[in-house]
């Protein structure tokens, strides 16, 4: 049974004027039940993430400043939202929903969320969009309820998850793989496990070349029991911040190449959304739902 992540409260916490990178958490859904790749048996709510499990991974200074609406300005900007309780809310539906993706990919093989990638949250602050680090946060909880001993986490979105990178830095127990643009955002990269940097323009053959080549070795070498996939779509090249030039056969080769990849090792894999950024919703909405329609015929066949 593929299980669905999605949260009705994602347009309504934040102003108009942001909504727009917004707006595809409630169109992936539903363009996947109006297209019947999925049914409505396939979604559930997640559950909201409690203080206990923020303070695995991230500081209590920052949990402070977060529920009693005192960060600074500049903290503020950093991140790029327009803060509210309402959005720190929404935040912890996202990221209680890929924890609990996780829990469904170890029973299913496949779990996605139709939000989540927030991979430029660190401990201690938030930037990019992001205010806590979903990955990072299900990775810790997987680990000490001794639900997962080796994570790896694979990151294909356009932009270098700088918040995993610092998070996970001493942690053994989880490799950080990510692949993404050399000269985007952010311009300070801490070091992951594994960076793979690629030039402007990059497109199909060069990309999925690499992927190819290191997908297998990574798992060979590390021996994951869980993956995380970010599968941002900010790789296409109508996206206005990526630089990089992936079709969208493209993208979708690279979504299967993953999961593929991953349903052969027998390894479950959860899988959360990332950047898109491209000036017309619709194409950001079709390039993410490929994953999901990947995902179903993995599971189908």
């Amino acid at each position: 049974m593929l299980k669905i992540a999605h949260s009705p409260l994602f347009c309504h916490s934040v102003p108009a004027s942001h909504r727009f990178p917004m707006a595809k958490y409630d169109l992936i859904p539903q363009k996947l039940l109006q297209e019947g790749i999925i049914t409505p048996d396939n979604l559930f709510h997640p559950q909201l993430l409690s203080e206990q499990e923020i303070l695995t991974t991230h500081t209590a200074d920052y949990w402070h400043k977060l529920k009693t609406g005192t960060l600074t300005d500049k903290e503020i900007r950093k991140i790029g939202l327009p803060m509210s309780a309402e959005l720190v809310k929404r935040e912890r539906y996202i990221t209680h929903a890929t924890y609990e993706c996780a829990l469904y990919a170890k029973e299913y093989g496949i779990s996605l969320s139709v939000s989540g990638g927030t991979h430029h949250g660190f401990a201690d602050h938030g930037e990019g969009f992001c205010v806590f680090n979903d990955v990072c946060v299900a990775s810790n909880l997987l680990l000490a309820r001794g639900q997962a001993k080796r994570i790896l986490s694979v990151d294909l979105d356009v932009h270098q998850g700088n918040g995993n990178a610092s998070i996970m830095a001493h942690n053994p127990h989880v490799f950080v793989f990510s692949m993404h643009g050399k000269k985007n955002y952010p311009f300070i990269k801490p070091p992951s496990d594994l960076d793979i940097e690629l030039d402007d323009g990059t497109g199909d053959d060069e990309y999925l070349s690499v992927l190819a080549g290191t997908l297998p070795r990574l798992i060979d070498e590390f021996c994951p029991d869980f993956i995380f996939y970010q599968a941002g779509v900010d790789v296409l090249a109508t996206d206005k911040l990526g630089k990089l030039s992936l079709s969208m056969q493209g993208c979708h080769e690279r979504d299967e190449m993953m999961l593929s990849v991953a349903h052969r090792y027998g390894i479950p894999v959860a899988v959360v959304m990332g950047g898109g950024y491209s000036p017309d919703i619709e194409t950001v909405a079709a390039a993410h739902c490929g994953v999901f329609g990947v995902a179903v015929g993995l599971m189908t066949s």
